[in-house]
């Protein structure tokens, strides 16, 4: 098979700031039938394992480095001698969940990566986190978001290490300019466009969310 997208969602929680919520989280993984690249990995490993089926991981892509999307990272790479990559100004989160272990390589803005014949474009998307990053697949025609923006506005920007301002130019500069019919998958719930995400803009960036 070509490269494509596989999707499953895990159940867990989320603790920053002294506060813990019951989230679930998308986890989404990008390949052909030989090698893949994973984006988040959070709550349950044998359901990603599932997700891979069999084939060689080349990397476990952090979008940002909340509990709930990092926390089976290194289990994950370790099963796959694959790299945790995250971008490093995230490291400040990173810590809190694995003080003793680092991730093994960077992701940067403008950086590309390659699974199958199709390229993956990092763009550094700060905001709801200081290293946020989102995943660009042009050949397939989506943006993977993590926690950057959702169906119906952006990431929460309430807790520690976060902006709202930042995040609204992040997604104004960053996410808009994609062809409109992009298709957002993001962290938590369901997938929306960037066209759909136009027309929507405006208005939660005055009044704020």
């Amino acid at each position: 098979m070509g490269v494509q997208v596989n999707h499953t969602v895990t159940s867990g929680t989320f603790t920053l700031d002294g506060a813990t919520h019951d989230v679930d989280n998308n986890v989404w993984v990008v390949g052909d039938d030989r090698e893949c690249l994973v984006i988040d990995a959070p709550h349950e490993i044998e359901t990603i394992l599932d997700l891979v089926d069999g084939r060689s991981v080349r990397a476990v892509l952090c979008t940002h480095a909340h509990d709930d999307h990092v926390r089976m990272a290194p289990a994950l790479a370790d099963a796959f001698g694959a790299p945790v990559l995250l971008h490093p100004d995230d490291r400040v989160l990173w810590d809190l969940t694995h003080p003793d272990r680092a991730p093994d390589g960077k992701l940067t803005d403008g950086q590309v990566l390659e699974v199958g014949d199709v390229e993956l474009r990092l763009l550094h998307t700060p905001g709801h986190a200081p290293g946020s990053v989102c995943v660009y697949v042009p050949a397939l025609g989506t943006v993977f978001t993590g926690d950057t923006l959702f169906a119906g506005g952006p990431g929460a920007t309430g807790r520690s290490y976060s902006d709202f301002g930042v995040i609204v130019e992040s997604i104004r500069h960053r996410l808009l300019p994609l062809p409109e019919e992009t298709v957002v998958n993001p962290g938590h719930g369901g997938s929306t466009t960037i066209g759909a995400v136009r027309t929507e803009f405006e208005q939660w960036a005055a009044r704020g969310y």
